[in-house]
C-alpha cells in the first residue's frame, strides 16, 4: 500500500494510522490511512477498521453540524482504508501555543482563559449532541490566528481534530471521561495551567444552560468528580 502514497508526504505515524499530506481534487488534503495489523485475522482486521473509519467520519460530520469547527470531511474510502480531510494551514496546537508563550504576563493569561472558555463551550456542544471525542488533549486542539496579543478568542479560531477514538451515543460517563482526559492533559503537560479546567467547565456548563439542558450538564460534572476519584485511587494503588 506504500506505493499508493508515493506522491504524498508522510507527516505523522501513530499506533493505528499514518497521516499523509497531499492534494485531492485540487485541494490540500490530509489523508488518514489505517494500515493493516498483521497480527490480527484478516477478516477481523477489516471489520474493525471499517467500523473505526465509519465512526470517525460520522463523528466529524455530527460535530460540524453541531457548530464545532473540525477539518472538513472530503471522502471516505473503506477499500483503501482512507479518510480524506481538509488540510489546515496556519494553525498550531494548543500545546505548542502554550509551550511557546507561557509566562506570568497577564496578557498570556487573558488569552489562555479565553481559549479555555471557548473550548469548554465547544466540548459541551459535542456532548449535548451525543458525540464522544475520546482523546481530548492539548495536542488535538488547534488554534487559528491566535497570538499572545489576542484578547477575545472566537469559536471559529478553535478547531478539534483527531476523532479516531470518537463515537456517537455519548453517555454521562463518556462525557465525564472526555473532560477528565482534557484535565489530565492540562495538568501533565502544563502544570501551571491546571486551574484553567474551572474556566473550561464554566464554558461547558454555559452550553447546557443555553440549550435548557442544565440538569444534564450538572450530571456530567458530578460524574467527573467520580471519575477523578477513581483516577486518584488508581495512582495510589499503582
Amino acid at each position: 500500500m506504500t506505493e499508493a502514497f508515493e506522491n504524498y508526504e508522510l507527516i505523522a505515524q501513530g499506533a493505528e494510522a499514518r497521516l499523509y499530506k497531499g492534494t485531492y481534487l485540487n485541494r490540500p488534503v490530509l489523508i488518514k490511512h489505517r494500515f493493516v495489523k498483521k497480527y490480527r485475522h484478516e477478516i477481523l482486521d477489516k471489520s474493525l477498521v471499517n467500523h473505526q473509519i465509519k465512526s470517525e467520519a460520522r463523528a466529524l460530520s455530527r460535530a460540524t453540524a453541531a457548530g464545532v469547527l473540525t477539518p472538513a470531511l472530503y471522502h471516505v474510502d473503506l477499500h483503501r482504508r482512507n479518510i480524506y480531510m481538509e488540510y489546515l494551514n496556519n494553525t498550531m496546537t494548543v500545546k505548542k501555543f502554550i509551550d511557546e508563550n507561557i509566562s506570568e504576563d497577564e496578557s498570556f493569561w487573558q488569552v489562555a482563559r479565553s481559549i479555555a472558555k471557548v473550548l469548554g463551550n465547544l466540548v459541551g456542544k459535542l456532548h449535548s449532541e451525543n458525540i464522544f471525542h475520546g482523546d481530548l488533549t492539548t495536542s488535538n486542539i488547534l488554534l487559528r490566528d491566535v497570538t499572545n496579543e489576542s484578547r477575545d478568542v472566537k469559536k471559529d479560531q478553535v478547531i478539534l481534530i483527531d476523532f479516531g477514538l470518537a463515537h456517537v451515543n455519548c453517555s454521562v460517563e463518556d462525557s465525564a471521561v472526555d473532560l477528565y482526559v482534557l484535565e489530565r492533559s492540562l495538568k501533565s503537560a502544563h502544570s501551571k495551567l491546571k486551574d484553567l479546567i474551572f474556566t473550561i467547565l464554566e464554558g461547558y456548563l454555559e452550553n447546557y444552560v443555553e440549550k435548557k439542558q442544565e440538569e444534564r450538564g450538572k450530571q456530567v460534572l458530578n460524574k467527573l468528580k467520580e471519575v477523578r476519584s477513581r483516577g486518584r485511587r488508581r495512582v495510589m494503588i499503582g
